[in-house]
């Protein structure tokens, strides 16, 4: 199959899933959202004063708006997901929690659900670029929690990451031993929230006399425009993550509820090349709307609890007076304040809640799933006119839910946009089947797959992202041939989502493997590493994705990386990716390579990345510093003093490699970042950084 015909196939499956054409659509089955020509029904959870669900309600004690004008209800019920709606008042003591020296009891192997045993569909997602730390581990211990003690046999659960590879650990599942290991592998991202929540307070600059006597404050490069466009693409990264998650629950049976945790889901209006991007309302709007045609409730938990927004021990004041700190802690209360905004705003108009000021995390988690135990489907028949287009633009009809008994409070969904809604059918081919894999972020992973992307740029190709796969040779079908050799075909599809969630490059390939008899075991025990490169022609962040099928037995796997590509045209420095191995390479090996990168405690690594766009003075030098820091668990455990990098030949100052070695001595075993920030002491916009990821082993 060509490029062109994939990308057709591609293209297809995507606007399937996202658009439907305005047609006459079946009855709909109970508990299921639907928006059409003949009806549109919406849900509703109804609760007393004391929180507690109103189950005996009938048609006559609502009242349905659109657009402010009354409707006629034609459907209602109530949908019972469960039987213990009269059991949900939160206990006031909660389980004890397991001692953690103590290893969690394994569970018994559960069988797969069939869709009609299925009473909850729930996903958990873990916003890791926008969580601080400490965040990151009371949403582990919350969600362990959770599963230990609420969980029930017949929940349908998947615990997703926003910056994660799509694989086994990330499926739906009801066995409780995937998704502990799903939540053991949550740690600490370095994103759009520092370690602690908040940047620390710095100390007043240092103030030294000029040549004219004239006091003046000493100071480091100017980061504000690198950090603001840094955190204007992590967030963007997090909207995009969130709309294919909704994507992926589409297709599941029933009501469904996502639960999100983050602490920064603000409003940016406000691009890095300075331009508007589309109205905040209308992305809101786009977002929710598309969950509720998903029939997905978002539900939102900011873990930070009760924030303190004053100085820490974190916090260096020296110098600075009492205007100047009060200032810093008003600074720090609006940004905690923004930061809510967006999942208040998406809990409102999908119908859920949004909970925050909790130090227990356990408690909202619980209230969060059970508010969709039970709820009320009611549906009316629209006007003609709802789903009519002026000038190719479709329509926003806002609804409101009504209750007519007093002291009862109401949450339902608050609008939709003018479009039939109509639901495609299962791909049936191998193309299709790549092509959903691709834009589902719930596929799957009978092939495990890990996915690197490095960031690279040459004057001829321009940007690209240079994709290092590896798969487990063990999940591919062999076939022997009479020479003892055996093959295996592999289609592999790449393709990268643009800020939109538009489909903008793809590379498709089908690659014939064979492996000669004295190298199969070899490469059963190492797997294999398969390189791609695919270009980029515009920048802004991107979210890349693999499918990965064996040809004779299709099976799948997946996996995603958020990517921000820079603009190398425009003459700012950028650094590349960072690729990173053991010193010296072990031949045959695919640990310590840079698609595989798990080092040992002792061993040393080299490390190596470009500087791009660099400026001379009129002597024709640089005047670049390096650093380096080392997190591990968030935490920086190291982190070197910016040192002058002294160039051999400084003739192309376009492209600088650099190439660094790192001893891993006394490396306490875990999960580390590392990141290389570069000063370019010519340059206003004068600091460009990078990061990458490792694992060290005993």
């Amino acid at each position: 199959m060509t490029k062109h015909r994939w990308l057709f196939v591609l293209l297809v499956v995507c606007i399937l899933a996202q658009q439907t054409a305005a047609q006459q659509a079946p009855v709909p089955t109970p508990g299921v959202i639907r928006i059409n020509v003949n009806l549109v029904q919406v849900d509703a959870v109804v609760t007393d004063s004391k929180g507690k669900p109103v189950t005996n309600l009938t048609a006559e004690d609502f009242e349905v708006l659109q657009d402010g004008k009354a409707q006629k209800i034609r459907n209602f019920e109530f949908v019972r997901v469960t039987n213990a709606l009269e059991n949900m008042a939160l206990p006031s003591v909660l389980p004890r929690p397991r001692d953690p020296k103590v290893p969690a009891p394994t569970p018994p192997p559960v069988s797969n659900l069939k869709p009609e045993q299925v009473r909850r569909t729930i996903a958990l997602v873990v916003d890791d670029i926008a969580l601080s730390f400490d965040g990151t581990v009371h949403v582990r211990e919350a969600l362990r929690k959770w599963v230990d003690t609420e969980m029930q046999q017949d929940d349908l659960v998947s615990i997703v990451r926003t910056n994660a590879a799509m694989g086994a650990l990330q499926q739906f599942t009801n066995d409780k031993r995937l998704l502990y290991t799903a939540i053991d592998l949550l740690r600490f991202q370095p994103g759009r929230v520092g370690a602690g929540g908040f940047a620390a307070f710095t100390p007043a600059p240092m103030m030294v006399d000029d040549a004219e006597g004239n006091a003046v404050p000493v100071t480091g490069p100017d980061t504000t425009v690198f950090d603001m466009e840094l955190q204007s693409a992590y967030l963007t990264g997090s909207y995009n993550a969130i709309s294919y998650v909704i994507q992926g629950l589409r297709e599941l049976p029933g009501r469904k509820s996502l639960i999100l945790f983050s602490e920064d889901l603000s409003l940016p209006s406000i691009d890095s090349t300075g331009q508007q991007r589309r109205s905040i309302e209308d992305r809101l709007r786009l977002l929710a709307d598309e969950a509720n045609r998903s029939s997905v409730v978002i539900y939102a938990i900011d873990p930070r609890g009760s924030a303190y927004t004053g100085p820490t021990a974190s916090d260096n004041l020296t110098g600075r007076s009492e205007t100047e700190i009060a200032s810093m802690i008003n600074g720090r209360a609006a940004q905690y304040i923004a930061s809510q905004d967006g999942m208040a705003l998406l809990t409102q108009r999908t119908g859920g809640l949004f909970f925050s000021g909790n130090n227990d995390l356990v408690s909202p988690l619980r209230k969060a799933v059970d508010d969709g135990n039970g709820y009320y489907l009611m549906g009316y028949t629209p006007d003609e006119s709802t789903f009519e287009t002026k000038m190719d633009l479709l329509k926003y009809h806002s609804i409101k839910v009504k209750v007519k008994r007093p002291g009862l409070t109401v949450r339902s969904r608050t609008g939709f946009f003018g479009l039939s809604d109509a639901r495609p059918d299962a791909p049936k081919t191998p193309q299709a089947q790549i092509a959903k894999a691709l834009v589902s972020p719930f596929t799957t992973a009978d092939v495990h797959v890990r996915l690197t992307t490095l960031f690279q740029h040459s004057e001829a190709e321009g940007s690209s992202l240079k994709t290092l796969l590896y798969f487990d040779a063990r999940d591919l079908t062999f076939s022997e041939t009479p020479d003892g050799a055996h093959t295996a075909t592999v289609d592999i599809a790449i393709v990268t989502f643009n800020e939109n969630g538009d489909p903008s490059q793809a590379v498709n390939k089908s690659v014939a493997l064979r492996i000669p008899k004295d190298d199969y075991e070899a490469v059963l025990r190492q797997g294999l590493i398969h390189t791609a490169s695919v270009p980029i022609k515009k920048a802004g962040p991107y979210q890349l994705r693999v499918a990965v099928r064996d040809a004779t037995s299709s099976k799948l796997g997946s996996a995603m990386q958020f990517v921000d590509v820079p603009n190398v045209k425009n003459g700012r420095m950028v650094v590349s990716g960072i690729a990173v191995a053991r010193n010296p390479v072990l031949p045959g090996a695919a640990e310590g390579t840079p698609a595989v990168r798990i080092f040992k405690t002792g061993e040393a690594i080299s490390y190596v990345y470009e500087i791009l766009n660099a400026r001379t003075d009129s002597n024709d030098k640089t005047q670049l510093e390096t650093m380096m820091r080392l997190y591990r668990e968030g935490e920086i455990v190291y982190e070197g003093p910016p040192s002058a990098l002294n160039l051999v030949n400084e003739r192309d100052a376009r492209r600088v490699a650099v190439t660094s070695q790192l001893q891993l001595t006394k490396v306490t075993p875990g999960n580390y970042a590392m990141q290389v920030i570069v000063f370019d002491r010519l340059r206003k916009d004068r600091v460009a950084s990078q990061a990458i990821d490792f694992e060290v082993r005993q």
